[in-house]
């Protein structure tokens, strides 16, 4: 089920949160459980035996390792969950990524497996061991009550495309919590905000990724048009979900973390990546990078531990070899920004004109079917396959999306937002506001409705992963 259809803005939600709001606070963990059992469950109701599963192992997983703590048995139930949980991620996700490798290289044809990759496992997945690593270090106590646990692993707020909700963050708000009528009110603004983001630009824009694809008389304009769209289209789409998440657990109760802060303003590669998807960005600093050790070591291990980090970043993406050589990509400039570059010497225009240029390529890349269909597209995007500059098709797609390019790329940007802090914070700005918020959020509701029930072009870029 979509954050963005009509079937979860009209009548799913709405029946979540009558039946949420008039049960007692001792009831309301079961009633999101199963609530989000049932959305998780509209698309592919066999998966909900993973998930279940993954949650049962790390409940007792937990309890044995805050039973025995500091002894082998709290190591090896700690071993025991995280060989679990990758193993059920690896299977559904890599098993025939790993196949067809294996038969490419010793010309076996071993049958790939052809398992259908279940939604939000690799979220899920990462939310379960960072559970079970917390209660090993001491950070959390092991939660006893199963229902508690499985509601924070399926809460379907952030169950599809994250962010990433560590247990610690959210642990006194699983028994402890109350919404108020500024809590509510500010989640559905965030929701509406999200919702905009996702269906009047991110679709706006991969319909333009869409026709970009399916026309066969390429050009160099075209494949900057097409780099400029996508990269515009993931960032509204993913963007725009995790602030529905968010204003969603802020109607439930639950602060979530911020997963974007503006990322295409960043005048380098490390900035863009403490920007972007900050809650992946974090995870894989405390349970992979830092155990590693970080920094704190010397540099030839450290950029041994980067490209360690990094290759399994873009391998978490996607199982292909592409999401790699992404990964790696990022891993080569942060470790250029760092020995070589030093971004803070450079003038800001320069670096961020670079900055953009990369994450433009690597997002190139990372939309790619292959590594040489990747090549291809990075040839074509400098004149060098020999395809002409420019045709009358792709003048027409430049005027046609112009206006729209245009204004997603300053709602890209912080403006918005400053202009509408600069408004608020007069007293006279600050009452215009207060009437005028409610109405541009059903305003925004309504428009994006008339969209949804036109059956506009409505895919979540994130659910592949």
């Amino acid at each position: 089920m979509l954050f963005s259809s009509i079937t979860f803005l009209y009548c799913f939600l709405p029946c979540v949160l009558l039946v949420y709001f008039v049960v007692p606070d001792r009831m309301k963990n079961l009633v999101l459980l199963l609530a989000s059992l049932f959305f998780y469950g509209w698309g592919e109701p066999k998966y909900l035996v993973f998930m279940l599963a993954s949650v049962t192992q790390s409940y007792i997983a937990a309890l044995l390792v805050e039973r025995f703590r500091g002894t082998r048995i709290a190591k090896l139930a700690l071993a025991v969950s995280a060989v679990a949980s990758l193993g059920l991620l690896a299977y559904c996700k890599y098993a025939d990524f790993f196949i067809g490798n294996f038969n490419a290289v010793t010309g076996f044809s071993i049958p790939l497996l052809k398992v259908a990759l279940p939604v939000g496992i690799s979220f899920y997945t990462f939310q379960i061991l960072s559970y079970v690593i917390d209660v090993y270090r001491g950070g959390v106590p092991a939660q006893r009550n199963f229902v508690d646990l499985a509601m924070y692993v399926a809460m379907f707020p952030q169950l599809i495309a994250g962010p990433i909700v560590r247990y610690s963050d959210i642990a006194g708000s699983l028994k402890n919590r109350k919404t108020t009528l500024a809590d509510a009110s500010e989640g559905i603004t965030r929701f509406s905000v999200g919702l905009a983001k996702k269906i009047l630009l991110a679709n706006s824009a991969a319909l333009l990724v869409s026709e970009f694809k399916a026309y066969s008389e390429k050009t160099v304009l075209f494949y900057w048009l097409y780099a400029a769209a996508y990269m515009l289209h993931i960032y509204f789409d993913f963007s725009g979900y995790s602030d529905m998440a968010i204003g969603l657990g802020r109607i439930f109760g639950f602060r979530f973390s911020e997963n974007f802060n503006y990322p295409y303003i960043s005048a380098s590669i490390t900035e863009f990546w403490r920007r972007w998807h900050i809650s992946l960005g974090g995870w894989f600093r405390d349970y992979l990078y830092i155990p590693l050790g970080g920094n704190r070591v010397k540099p030839i291990r450290h950029v041994f531990n980067i490209l360690v980090v990094w290759a399994a970043t873009g391998f978490w993406h996607g199982a292909s070899w592409n999401f790699v050589l992404w990964g790696l990509l990022y891993a080569i400039l942060l470790l250029f920004e760092k020995y070589i570059l030093h971004p803070k010497r450079r003038h800001a225009v320069f670096m961020h004109i670079y900055t953009m240029l990369f994450v433009v390529l690597g997002f190139v890349l990372f939309d790619s079917a292959s590594i040489a269909d990747a090549f291809m597209s990075f040839k074509s995007l400098f004149g060098l396959a020999g395809i002409p500059a420019v045709n009358t098709a792709s003048l027409y797609y430049l005027k046609s999306n112009l206006v729209l390019l245009i204004i997603a790329a300053l709602g890209a940007t912080p403006l918005p937002k400053r202009i509408y802090e600069k408004i608020g914070g007069t007293a006279g700005g600050s009452r215009v506001l207060a009437v005028l918020t409610p109405i541009a959020t059903v305003a925004s509701i309504a428009v994006c409705t008339a969209y949804l029930i036109d059956g506009s072009f409505n895919p979540f870029v994130y659910f592949r992963f």
